[in-house]
C-alpha cells in the first residue's frame, strides 16, 4: 500500500469507521477535493497531517485539520475488518472511480458540534455535514 493510499484510508477509519459507506467516501472525497485545490497542499499525506507542529516537530494536539492526527490518541487500527474496507474505499477515491458525493466540499464535521464556519453546506451524510468555502459577491 502507498503511503497516500494509507493516509487516506487511516482518515477514512478514524473520523468516520462509524458511518454508513456513503459517510465513509464522503470523508475520503473531502481529502482529495482538498488535495484538488490549490488551497491546500497537493498530496494526500500532506493534506491529512496539515496543522502546526510543536518544537519537537509533533502535531499541535487539537489544532490539525483532522482531528484524528492530532488528538493524543493512538492511531493504530484496532477493527482489522473497517481497516479493510477503508484501504478498499481510498482506493476507489483515489482512482477517481466513484462520483464526488461530497460535492466539492473542502470541510466536513460531525453533527455532535457547531463550528462557526462562513462556508456554504452543500451536504449532510450520514453522522457529518459537509462544506465548501463561500462565495461573497
Amino acid at each position: 500500500m502507498t503511503t497516500a493510499l494509507l493516509c487516506l484510508a487511516l482518515t477514512i477509519y478514524h473520523e468516520a469507521r462509524g458511518e454508513p459507506l456513503s459517510g465513509q467516501i464522503a470523508v475520503a472525497q473531502v481529502v482529495m477535493n482538498r488535495v484538488h485545490d490549490p488551497r491546500y497542499p497537493d498530496d494526500v499525506c500532506s493534506v491529512v497531517h496539515q496543522g502546526p507542529v510543536n518544537w519537537k516537530g509533533n502535531p499541535v494536539i487539537g489544532q490539525c485539520q483532522f482531528d484524528w492526527y492530532c488528538d493524543g490518541k493512538s492511531d493504530t487500527p484496532r477493527d482489522r475488518r473497517a481497516l479493510r474496507r477503508a484501504r478498499v474505499i481510498a482506493t476507489l477515491v483515489m482512482n477517481g472511480t466513484l462520483d464526488d458525493r461530497a460535492k466539492g466540499a473542502t470541510y466536513f464535521h460531525s453533527i455532535k458540534t457547531r463550528p462557526d464556519w462562513d462556508m456554504q453546506r452543500v451536504a449532510r451524510i450520514g453522522d457529518h455535514v459537509l462544506y465548501r468555502e463561500a462565495t461573497h459577491d
